[in-house]
């Protein structure tokens, strides 16, 4: 059983960053892929950026290729994703989600989630 807890979620304006963290409890996070998806309102959950259970690989939606990195610390049981140069398209409710090993990008492939944290970027 895994437990996701999002935060750094808030306002920000077109331009900026901001910094999303995912703590996940269990004690074998190491072996989970960890995604991040995000939904607008109206519209269907997309995926943004996943991170491999093995740590070796990363995989990125194209909408935030070169302006979102993912990142991972085992040891703290945290996944991470520093947005730059954020736009108001990329305002939605982000989440943290995990299942085991493989990278997947659909959110049906995920089994684990959190509750999620809002991010709005102003024009």
């Amino acid at each position: 059983q895994v437990q996701l807890v999002e935060s750094g979620g808030g306002l920000v304006q077109a331009g900026g960053s901001l910094q999303l963290s995912c703590a996940a409890s269990g004690r074998t996070f190491s072996s989970y892929a960890m995604g991040w998806f995000r939904q607008a309102p109206g519209k269907e959950r997309e995926f943004v950026a996943a991170f491999s259970g093995n740590g070796v690989s990363t995989y990125y939606a194209d909408s935030v290729k070169g302006r979102f990195t993912i990142s991972r610390t085992n040891a703290k049981n945290t996944v991470y994703l520093q947005m730059n140069s954020l736009k108001p398209a990329d305002t939605a409710v982000y989440y943290c989600a995990a299942r085991t090993f493989a990278i997947r990008t659909t959110a049906d492939d995920y089994d684990y989630w959190g509750q999620g944290t809002q991010v709005t970027v102003s024009s």
